[in-house]
């Protein structure tokens, strides 16, 4: 009778999931009111900083692993972002390094929090993203590619597990471990003050993915409110691909990461609906300088409306991301090859300068710490209050 009755719920629970999961309007339980998170937000300083991954690492597995973990790198580029007056951090997670070394990651993590509360910041982590490249794997990464925006950067998961994990394919050890990944990572740091908040999934539905990653992206809900932290959580809405991807994370986030990429007239239009909510708001990507996404031109919008302020890159590095998105295309159309590229010697070999642009696309520091444009770290500082 007990087996029989397992089995019974099981079914149950797996058809009301599939049911939720398509239905838009069902919230997993455990969301913030919003006088709770208005509460909380009412409480915080003006939150200002950005995504950030030491300009020595071309992506997250590069940042995190143990092989090319970099504190020093990272306590002297945080001394930059506090004395600008930045208070918080978006920073990106990778399944691959927590399955091969949980206890190492959760270590560093650690480290990594210690390093921002001697800076006066509290960051946030984010765990999956659908961005760029398909094909993460651990150990010593690529090489950046001359004049290529982002020529590193890894989905997590990976594109096939995505994918498999989207059928209902995925093996038993995958789903576990994403699950895991989350859940134990989230548990360790639940009731840690130096974490600001948690972020679920950034951009679900990049890469044509779509709506594909809806099923991932509400049992990540799910695993979430079911560890309970005393943080808030979100998951990007604006800004990924997919109704249902966005619709859910809109109607599951205890205040909504929104990301707009063009000038203040964008930024408004873009973030009118989710003020309407009721909830507050984090503009969790901007700065896309030749797109009239300026700090002369967003970040005043953003102080007036109290809104925060997190634009995409900080020092430029081995991400390359002082290019624009169009020069991950290739003259004849198509995208160009990157491991083509690597095979041809098209790189930035260690040790060498960094090739710029004139006009920066994102970033605001280079890697000895002098500004791309000294009149924008100045607003950031007479903005945030930072201006000695």
């Amino acid at each position: 009778m007990r087996i029989f009755t397992w089995l019974l719920l099981t079914v149950i629970s797996g058809a009301l999931m599939a049911q939720t999961v398509a239905n838009d309007s069902v919230p997993v339980p455990g969301q913030w009111s919003k006088e709770r998170i208005q509460a909380w937000y009412d409480q915080q300083p003006w939150l200002v900083g950005c995504n950030y991954y030491p300009a020595t690492a071309i992506n997250q597995i590069d940042m995190w692993q143990a092989e090319t973990w970099d504190p020093d790198r990272i306590d002297l580029e945080l001394g930059w972002a506090a004395d600008m007056g930045m208070n918080t951090l978006r920073v990106f997670l990778h399944d691959l390094v927590w399955e091969n070394d949980r206890k190492g990651l959760l270590e560093r993590m650690d480290q990594f929090l210690n390093i921002c509360q001697r800076h006066g910041i509290r960051p946030w982590f984010v765990f999956f993203d659908d961005c760029h490249f398909p094909n993460p794997q651990l150990g010593e990464q690529p090489l950046p590619v001359v004049g290529y925006h982002n020529s590193g950067w890894v989905n997590c998961p990976a594109r096939d597990v995505a994918n498999r994990y989207a059928q209902e394919e995925a093996t038993r050890k995958e789903r576990k471990r994403l699950k895991g990944y989350v859940q134990t990572t989230m548990r360790r740091f639940k009731d840690d003050d130096r974490v600001l908040m948690w972020e679920l999934y950034n951009e679900p539905g990049q890469a044509g993915i779509k709506d594909a990653s809806q099923r991932l992206v509400y049992d990540s809900w799910v695993w979430a409110r079911a560890v309970n932290p005393s943080q808030p959580i979100t998951s990007c809405t604006a800004g990924s691909v997919g109704e249902t991807n966005i619709q859910i994370n809109a109607l599951n986030s205890d205040l909504h990461s929104v990301h707009a990429y063009g000038d203040a007239d964008h930024l408004r239009k873009r973030v009118k609906p989710y003020i309407e909510s009721g909830r507050p708001v984090m503009v969790t990507e901007w700065l896309a300088r030749d797109r009239k996404s300026t700090v002369a031109e967003i970040l005043p919008v953003l102080k007036e409306l109290n809104m925060g302020a997190v634009n995409w890159g900080f020092v430029s590095g081995e991400s390359g991301t002082v290019w624009n998105w169009g020069t991950r295309r290739a003259p004849a159309g198509g995208k160009r090859n990157v491991e083509e590229e690597r095979a041809a010697g098209n790189v930035v070999n260690p040790g060498e300068d960094f090739p710029e642009p004139e006009i920066w696309f994102h970033d605001l520091l280079r890697m000895d710490g002098t500004p791309y444009d000294a009149e924008e770290i100045a607003l950031f500082r007479k903005l945030t209050g930072a201006e000695r």
